[in-house]
């Protein structure tokens, strides 16, 4: 068992302990694929499965679970929604802040398709102004990108505002969710969000190797991927329909299962209340952190306006070496470096050596801020 955690933007942990029995239960008493076969455990597996992505559909407020397709993490829905919507010598709007989750598979794409980036800059604080959205939307652009949230500094970016814009120019667009599902509301059939990307294991507490990719109706995206699905198994095209035409191969049933638990765990707890919390305890981490000497925080300091995740670095000692202290002589664990996101470093100003990253969960307590501050002030004192 860990100390104090706080790399929950990582991965969340703990995980609800109805998310171990689901596994183990499935692991023990079904262990079958689902929509492979009519014996008693793989109609149980489907049961599972199906129910896992009504649960889902409902925590987003999807009315049409089918529009709900289960991937093995966000990264994987960001290619298929990228790979799957662009094409040679489109032109994409993204913003500074983005994770490699989203500009790899672009660059990837302005390599093989010719397609045109244009990077929106954020302010050094990591905001986006929409209007300089607006500004780079041309007669080529066929889809905008961006992260609901920054995994660095924590900022949440107006998705619902550049979407409602992106509607009138009649242009898709993506939304990586990684760092606000489970954590921030989201409902998208409110907001008419197109393309939503988000994993099982942060903010929604599930297992590792879970995600999923929710296509709005009307959005068609090209699959990246062909093969079984249980379905018409007669015929060797790809089905066309939902959410068989995305979800080849044989789905982790097992982590679907965990997942499931998990979601339910949180439309029981609420996800507001959830957002409440993570707020409560992110105002306590900034009322210290802010006047501690030597310490430079990144990104706004009105919790209200970021989620649990906070960057700091302190004046005369690498990130590394702070992370090692913590975790060696504090027992405490958190992330230091890049965070897979170069980008966003570069326009908060802490490229290369990157940041000291706190991020919270729902389990962390007014107890774990206060040792985590302990800590950092005695090592500061020391340097």
């Amino acid at each position: 068992m860990l100390g104090v955690y706080f790399d929950n933007a990582a991965t969340s942990y703990p995980k609800p302990e109805r998310v171990i029995e689901a596994m183990r239960d499935y692991f023990l008493n079904v262990g079958a694929n689902s929509g492979r076969s009519a014996y008693h455990h793989a109609q149980e597996a489907s049961r599972i499965v199906f129910e896992t992505r009504e649960c889902v559909a409902q925590l987003i407020g999807a009315k049409d679970s089918s529009r709900v397709i289960f991937t093995s993490n966000a990264t994987e829905g960001l290619n298929m929604a990228i790979m799957g919507i662009l094409n040679e010598g489109d032109e994409v709007v993204t913003t500074s802040m983005e994770h490699n989750s989203v500009m790899r598979p672009l660059r990837y794409v302005e390599q093989t398709r010719s397609v045109r980036i244009k990077t929106v800059q954020c302010s050094q604080k990591g905001e986006l102004d929409p209007d300089d959205v607006k500004r780079n939307i041309g007669l080529q652009t066929k889809l905008i990108v961006m992260t609901s949230a920054s995994n660095v500094t924590g900022t949440l970016f107006p998705v619902s505002e550049v979407s409602r814009m992106a509607r009138e120019f009649e242009i898709p667009m993506l939304i990586d969710a990684a760092q606000t599902s489970g954590c921030v509301p989201l409902d998208v059939t409110k907001d008419v969000f197109d393309v939503v990307a988000f994993s099982g294991h942060k903010g929604l507490l599930g297992p590792q190797g879970t995600g999923c990719l929710y296509i709005r109706e009307g959005i068609d995206l090209r699959p990246i991927r062909y093969g079984g699905t249980g379905s018409h198994s007669e015929f060797e095209f790809q089905p066309d329909f939902l959410p068989d035409r995305y979800e080849s191969g044989t789905l982790n049933v097992i982590g679907i299962a965990g997942l499931g638990a998990a979601v339910n765990y949180l439309l029981e707890k609420g996800v507001e209340n959830v957002r409440a919390g993570e707020e409560q305890l992110m105002e306590s981490l900034l009322d210290t952190i802010s006047h501690m000497e030597d310490v430079t925080v990144y990104g706004t300091g009105d919790s209200r306006y970021r989620t649990g995740v906070l960057s700091i670095t302190i004046d005369g000692m690498e990130p590394s070496e702070v992370g090692y202290e913590l975790d060696a002589h504090y027992d405490i664990a958190l992330r230091v470096g890049l965070h897979c996101s170069p980008a966003a470093h570069k326009t908060i100003g802490t490229f290369p050596e990157g940041t000291i990253r706190i991020s919270l969960g729902p389990f962390n307590t007014e107890d774990d801020i206060n040792l985590l501050c302990n800590a950092l002030d005695e090592i500061t004192v020391r340097k």
